[in-house]
């Protein structure tokens, strides 16, 4: 594997100023005049929508895989809102969108519910789009000797709508016994300002500090957010407290039902529902043959399902595929 990367954007950095616009116009500049060599398959990932038409004219004749993880205009219109639905910035990301996604000879999706969406939205054939789940680093993400500390419930995130943060402080007023701790910042972060006093905000905590942080958490949270996306994803920070073997809570949704199985590898609660997800907190908070019982099944779906030697099997098969067709 040879990777060919200009950075553009920094820490998600998606500020559409001058001078990102002329880093980006160089980034491209560059990636088009890269020689593909004697590379069997070109494989852009996320957030690789700008870039899939500098790959297709590297790629000459060759695959080029697309895993998208996400539409720019579901993101960024639909569930983040931060661009107004009816407006021009709407329409050029819908436009880019379709081109990325149609330029691919393969759309890599990270569920079978986004995968339909994937399908459905930009008109691709079935057998166009096909699913491998996220994953984490196994190097990483590994069960730890010792023993968690004082219970709490653990949410890692970037405050996005999707995650569902107003539905994890309506939990946290209702389980005022039992602390929660919130790393990360982002769009919903003002919601922090005034939450319940057993609330604690880590606004940032480096990624090598991750799994110790799952480690000694008594359960991990994924996304309970109501829109339309987060019923299609399954997002990583479920799969690395799975490869630590923390018990999770996250929503009932398609996209979780694709991994997950309640009261076997995790808790599902009702999207949204801040008095649900209160109770299935307090059950792992009180019970600790439950606690045991999720985190272990956790662990064995995250074996069988999302490790890095199933999901780089699923890959090879993929790229395999590709190359037939």
């Amino acid at each position: 594997m040879v990777e060919r990367h200009r950075e553009v954007w920094g820490r998600h950095n998606w500020s559409p100023g001058i001078g990102t616009l002329a880093r980006l116009g160089r980034a491209e500049l560059a990636l088009s005049r890269t020689a593909a060599g004697d590379a069997d398959a070109l494989i852009v990932g996320y957030p690789g929508h700008l870039d899939m038409p500098a790959a297709r004219r590297v790629a000459r004749g060759r695959p080029v895989v697309f895993n998208p993880l996400v539409s720019l205009a579901d993101t960024l219109v639909g569930d983040r809102r931060v661009v107004p639905r009816r407006s021009v910035r709407a329409a050029a990301l819908g436009a880019l969108d379709r081109r990325a996604f149609r330029l691919a000879d393969l759309v890599v999706a990270d569920t079978e519910a986004h995968a339909a969406f994937f399908r459905e939205t930009f008109g691709l054939p079935r057998q166009r789009v096909e699913v491998a789940l996220v994953g984490a680093e196994d190097d990483l993400f590994r069960p730890g000797d010792a023993e968690p500390g004082p219970f709490h419930a653990l949410f890692v995130g970037k405050l996005i709508p999707l995650h569902g943060l107003e539905t994890i402080l309506a939990a946290a007023a209702l389980a005022l016994e039992i602390p929660f701790v919130v790393v990360g910042d982002g769009q919903l972060a003002p919601l922090l300002v005034e939450r319940p006093a057993n609330v604690e905000h880590v606004s940032w905590m480096d990624y090598a500090a991750l799994p110790d942080a799952y480690r000694r958490a008594g359960c991990a949270l994924g996304i309970f957010g109501t829109g339309a996306k987060a019923a299609r994803v399954i997002p990583n920070k479920v799969f690395q407290a799975l490869a630590c073997a923390r018990p999770v809570v996250t929503a009932d949704t398609p996209a979780a039902r694709e991994l997950l199985t309640h009261e076997i590898d995790a808790l599902l609660v009702p999207p949204g529902d801040g008095s649900a997800l209160a109770e299935a907190v307090r059950r792992v908070a009180d019970d600790g043959g439950l606690a045991r019982r999720l985190a272990d099944g956790g662990r064995a779906t995250y074996e069988t399902r999302a490790s890095e030697a199933v999901l780089g099997a699923r890959w090879r098969s993929l790229l395999e595929g590709a190359l037939r067709r």
